[in-house]
């Protein structure tokens, strides 16, 4: 006992370590709004949440949002698996009417005018003159003339037949392997997902017509049901905070993330992948 309580003395007695420069402040982490998150639930009662990105993809989203409010993912199901590229849902017949007030063919929205980031990466990668983050926690790219959010691992985008085809956001996908960043400014990236990927990640891939397509519609994974958070009991809401990127703190994160240390490295890189400096986020205390 008397060891016991001498333990506990000198560990209380030790003093908390110093905050890093690279730790956030309790004020850097900022509420996601409920209206930008998007839950699906699947059958198993597993749920995928999805941030939405509404002031990049402002017609997409109110699509996705409709959907929502009409339970169009109530009966969807994901009906492609590719294996390191990405899972697809939405309805594989392509025969379901969408709801009243949606937008079929909304303005192609994969790039805009300007380039917002608040950060930016030590080096350019070979799909952009520079990549940095938002002050709101997306990841950006540019070219120096317009910018848009790269295709990294869990990001969302809007599926779509061949142009001039912009997708309604009737048919979504996750990315699940190594960031196909051939795809950025060829489709609208309308979301990430926050939480639940391995449940899109895990699943059996798919086999038919080398796309990662399920062959027989009993592999489909269906959906139960897709609301947005903010139509949800206040129970139910999943709440999320993202890590605010205009201090000091966050900049010193990325150095940290672009230049790894001993005692495992031995060589710091002097740059990372917008794609390995993904914003953080995480579940509101």
């Amino acid at each position: 006992m008397l060891t016991l309580t001498l333990a506990f003395a000198l560990q209380a007695a030790t003093p908390a370590p110093a905050p890093a420069p690279f730790d956030p402040h309790p004020a850097d982490w900022r509420d996601i709004p409920a209206d930008e998150l998007l839950v699906l639930t699947l059958s198993d009662k597993r749920q995928v949440v999805i941030r939405l990105a509404p002031r990049y993809a402002p017609m997409h989203v109110a699509n996705i949002r409709r959907l929502a409010a009409a339970g169009w993912w109530d009966t969807a199901s994901i009906y492609r698996v590719q294996d390191n590229y990405v899972v697809q849902w939405g309805d594989p017949t392509e025969k379901k009417p969408l709801p009243a007030g949606m937008i079929a063919q909304p303005p192609a929205e994969y790039d805009w005018p300007g380039f917002d980031a608040v950060t930016r990466l030590t080096r350019s990668d070979p799909y952009s003159t520079a990549a940095g983050h938002s002050a709101d926690g997306w990841p950006l790219a540019t070219n120096g003339t317009v910018a848009w959010i790269p295709h990294c691992y869990g990001m969302v985008g809007v599926a779509r037949d061949l142009a001039p085809s912009t997708g309604s956001g009737g048919d979504l996908y996750a990315v699940i392997g190594h960031g196909p960043r051939h795809l950025d400014r060829n489709i609208a990236i309308v979301g990430r997902v926050l939480e639940g990927i391995e449940h899109l990640a895990s699943l059996p891939r798919g086999t038919e017509g080398g796309l990662g397509l399920y062959k027989e519609a009993s592999q489909q994974v269906p959906f139960v049901r897709g609301r947005l958070a903010s139509d949800l009991p206040e129970t139910e809401r999943p709440r999320f905070q993202y890590r605010a990127a205009d201090n000091s703190r966050f900049a010193a994160w990325i150095k940290v993330r672009e230049n790894r240390q001993p005692p495992f490295f031995n060589l710091p890189a002097g740059g990372a992948d917008i794609c390995n400096v993904m914003p953080p986020v995480r579940r509101a205390p």
